[in-house]
């Protein structure tokens, strides 16, 4: 079927899912319809439409999502029906299985209590094999939604984000050049959420626990090697635009050289009108 918008909606199932760890549930999609879906690269971002509370599946627009109409059909749904809408990461594809995989961080505190109780947080702990749900992603090459661009000149890469960055990340790292210096800050809920990070770069991994050091001062305190970096950061709006501000106004880096997405906001929904109104970044996103 030919696709004149860049972005449309694919219905998709619930093949598995994989507790990683305590806090990073990973949710493998699959479904025919993921022949025509495009990845384009390690931070692709997409929207996942889930159920509201009490439906099995969501009601997912007919008309629209075929032509990148997608998001006012989203809109022109009844209250009653419209599904949730949260954006997400592809973590990885695999187009022979027709199948990507998502991974849901479920915002624990220390210990294992909820931290937030976002609507996609709470529809991945209850996630099951043959659930139905709708994916609104790429359907062309570089249709858009990637925001990590390593510069040919850049001699040093400095990754830094939250346990929403982390699909991301692992991705991203995972692409690199053997032996580029890499330095990553990572903060998650405790230890228990660390992951295995595979690289053939030269990386050093900083892992930040809630409680302790904060993204900023982790990345202050690091000595980055000299010449040309570039710096991808995301994670929650407000440590984001602190990072920012600290790499170009204190480090002397480029604004172009410093990639930066407010993923989500302390206090705020993705579907929040105020939300959505106040610009955080080339990749902005709220909510879980």
């Amino acid at each position: 079927m030919p696709v004149a918008g860049n972005f449309r909606l694919f219905a998709v199932h619930v093949a598995r899912t994989e507790l990683l760890t305590p806090g990073m549930l990973r949710v493998a999609l699959a479904g025919e319809a993921l022949d025509g879906f495009v990845n384009g690269g390690c931070d692709q971002r997409i929207k996942l439409l889930l159920p509201l509370p009490g439906q099995e599946e969501p009601v997912l627009p007919e008309s629209g999502v075929d032509d990148g109409g997608w998001y006012a059909a989203w809109q022109r749904l009844p209250d009653r029906w419209r599904p949730v809408m949260r954006t997400y990461t592809v973590r990885a594809q695999r187009r022979e299985a027709r199948e990507i995989d998502v991974d849901v961080a479920l915002h624990l505190a220390p210990g294992g209590g909820a931290l937030r109780k976002g609507p996609a947080s709470r529809w991945a702990r209850g996630a099951r094999p043959g659930d139905r749900i709708g994916v609104v992603g790429p359907a062309v090459p570089n249709a858009g939604g990637v925001e990590f661009r390593l510069p040919d000149g850049a001699g040093h890469l400095l990754l830094a984000g939250d346990e929403t960055a982390l699909p991301a990340v692992g991705c991203i790292l995972e692409s690199l050049p053997a032996g580029l210096p890499v330095q990553v800050h990572l903060q998650v809920a405790d230890p228990a959420d660390r992951q295995s990070l595979p690289t053939a770069a030269d990386a050093t991994v900083h892992w930040l626990h809630r409680g302790g050091p904060e993204l900023v001062e982790s990345v202050a305190a690091a000595a980055l090697p000299a010449g040309r970096g570039y710096a991808w950061i995301a994670g929650e709006a407000a440590q984001v635009r602190a990072l920012r501000r600290h790499l170009v106004g204190e480090r002397g880096m480029a604004r172009e050289d410093v990639e930066f997405m407010g993923y989500w906001r302390r206090g705020r929904s993705e579907s929040d009108p105020a939300a959505e109104s106040e610009e955080v970044g080339p990749g902005q996103r709220v909510g879980a």
